[in-house]
């Protein structure tokens, strides 16, 4: 058992959101699904609450109602190892309604905020060497998705 999970509340949308992330991620799985019984502010059998994995992490959504939204104050940073992971989780995670801002992050269609991070991006920025850490931080600071080849030109020096 984990001992700490997020906890994400949606107004009606949970088991659609947890479909949707665990169509996604590859070592995925929903743990279990509890429903509104006879009290609770969702209809009677309708979905409470979904436990579910996402590559091991544990999760818990929740069909709440509409009483609070989600921010880009939270976010998960997803560390991808090629430029092809972060290519398919970006667009996969974006689709349907997502919103694509700057520098990794994206929006899915539920209002959840992702990072999606390529893992050379955090060895480049904390080179000792100053010089290469800014240039891949300046370029980083242009890119939408992130885009490894850019990363490395900047830190190269080209």
């Amino acid at each position: 058992m984990q001992k700490i999970s997020p906890f994400l509340w949606f107004d009606d949308q949970a088991e659609e959101a947890v479909n949707f992330y665990t169509s996604i991620f590859k070592n995925s799985k929903i743990l279990n699904v509890t429903r509104y019984g006879e009290v609770g502010p969702g209809p009677k059998d309708s979905v409470m609450t979904v436990a579910f994995q996402l590559e091991g992490q544990e999760f818990m959504a929740l069909n709440g109602g509409p009483h609070f939204k989600f921010t880009e104050a939270i976010s998960f940073v997803v560390k991808c190892k090629t430029q092809e992971e972060v290519d398919d989780l970006w667009e996969k995670l974006s689709e349907g309604g997502g919103e694509k801002i700057q520098c990794g992050w994206l929006k899915d269609k539920y209002g959840v905020s992702w990072q999606i991070v390529p893992t050379i991006l955090g060895e480049m920025i904390s080179d000792p060497n100053r010089a290469k850490s800014q240039r891949v931080m300046e370029a980083m600071l242009k890119m939408k998705k992130i885009e490894i080849e850019g990363l490395k030109r900047a830190y190269s020096g080209q």
